[in-house]
C-alpha cells in the first residue's frame, strides 16, 4: 500500500498520493491522487487496485538500465499509415517504458523524413511524440530524481555518449 506523498503510475500517469481517505458510500479505502501534469486534477481510486491501473515507479537502477537500452531499442517499421494511428494507442495506452521510447523514436524519424523531404510535418505523430515524452520523462524524473526539464537533457546526454 503507497502512502502520502508518496508517487505512483495511474493508467500512464504520475501522480502523487494527496491521501488516504475512507469512502463513506462503500467503506473502501481510496487514494486521492493528484497529477504531476495537471495539480489541478484531484482522482480517487480504490486502494485495492481492482482494476490493476496503479503501478509503482520504476526504481532509478531499472531508469538507467532503460536509458542505457534505448540505442538498441528498434523504432516501429513497416507500419502502413492507415494502421499508425492504431499501432501508436496500443503502444502509448498499454505498453511499456520502452514502447514508448519505440513511438518517440518512429515520430521523430517519420517526421525528419518528412523535413528531408520538404513536406509538413504531421500532426499525428507530432501529437503521439509529446504525449509519450511526457509520460516517459515524468516516470525516469521521479525515478532519477531530476526536473523533466534535466531528465531530457540526462538522457540525450546519455544516448549520445552511448552511440559514439
Amino acid at each position: 500500500m503507497y502512502k502520502e506523498n508518496d508517487y505512483l503510475i495511474y493508467k500512464k500517469d504520475v501522480c502523487r498520493v494527496k491521501e488516504i481517505r475512507k469512502n463513506k458510500i462503500n467503506g473502501l479505502d481510496y487514494y486521492i491522487l493528484v497529477p504531476i501534469s495537471d495539480e489541478s486534477l484531484i482522482i480517487d481510486v480504490p486502494t485495492d487496485n481492482r482494476m490493476g491501473y496503479i503501478r509503482s515507479i520504476i526504481t532509478k537502477k531499472e531508469a538507467e538500465n532503460l536509458i542505457n537500452k534505448i540505442p538498441i531499442i528498434e523504432p516501429l517499421t513497416n507500419i502502413d499509415d492507415k494502421y499508425i494511428e492504431k499501432t501508436y494507442k496500443e503502444l502509448l495506452y498499454n505498453g511499456t517504458n520502452e514502447d514508448l521510447i519505440k513511438i518517440i523514436k518512429t515520430t521523430y524519424l517519420r517526421n525528419d523524413n518528412r523535413i528531408k523531404n520538404n513536406k509538413k510535418i504531421s500532426d499525428k505523430d507530432r501529437i503521439f511524440f509529446e504525449k509519450a515524452e511526457e509520460y516517459l520523462y515524468n516516470e525516469l524524473s521521479i525515478a532519477l530524481n531530476i526536473s523533466v526539464a534535466e531528465t531530457k537533457k540526462y538522457i540525450l546526454n546519455k544516448v549520445e555518449s552511448l552511440i559514439k
